[in-house]
């Protein structure tokens, strides 16, 4: 059985997807406190929801949802809590997502 050579490109996509940061036990907690108010807005569920996926696994931010809470970031009107969840989930994106 022959075994594929690791090149610095597959090395450097097999780090790239490798998530090392974790939400924090008080975003944690933030989060399934946001999932279960009824009066939190639909974008403080998705943020919550990803924060939330991100705990105590290597789940890393997706894409959709960097662009969602950048957004939310850049977003005057946007609530402590909203901005609060917005900025874990960036925090823990894909730094060399293009």
């Amino acid at each position: 059985m022959s075994h594929p050579i690791l090149t610095t490109s597959v090395l450097r996509n097999l780090v790239m997807s490798t998530n090392n940061k974790q939400t924090s036990d008080k975003i944690a907690s933030v989060a399934a406190q946001t999932l279960n108010d009824p009066n939190a807005s639909a974008i403080q569920r998705s943020l919550a929801g990803s924060a939330l996926s991100q705990t105590g696994s290597s789940n890393q931010t997706s894409g959709e949802m960097e662009r969602k809470a950048s957004s939310a970031l850049d977003n005057p009107r946007s609530s402590k809590l909203t901005k609060q969840l917005a900025g874990s989930v960036l925090s823990q994106s894909n730094k060399g997502r293009k």
